[in-house]
């Protein structure tokens, strides 16, 4: 039995291991979620998702904050 949940924040899908153990992934590794159109279209051109890069930014940002140490410019994109 396969399922399909969304918990804690995180799209999972849960079943049973090799050992009977109820298990879960992410449903992102899983064929459950179809291909992101950006995937698609990059069709191996890019290596990362915009939005990916954005929450990587946006944890990299926090991060320095909360150290203490900031030295890198911050450069905004034109809109």
């Amino acid at each position: 039995m396969v399922v399909r949940r969304h918990n804690w924040g995180d799209d999972r899908v849960f079943f049973h291991d090799a050992e009977g153990q109820w298990t879960s992934i992410s449903a992102t590794w899983t064929t459950v979620v179809p291909e992101d159109p950006f995937v698609t279209m990059a069709a191996g051109r890019s290596l990362f998702r915009y939005e990916d890069l954005l929450k990587l930014a946006d944890s990299l940002e926090r991060r320095q904050m909360i150290s203490g140490r900031y030295s890198v410019n911050k450069i905004m994109p034109h809109s």
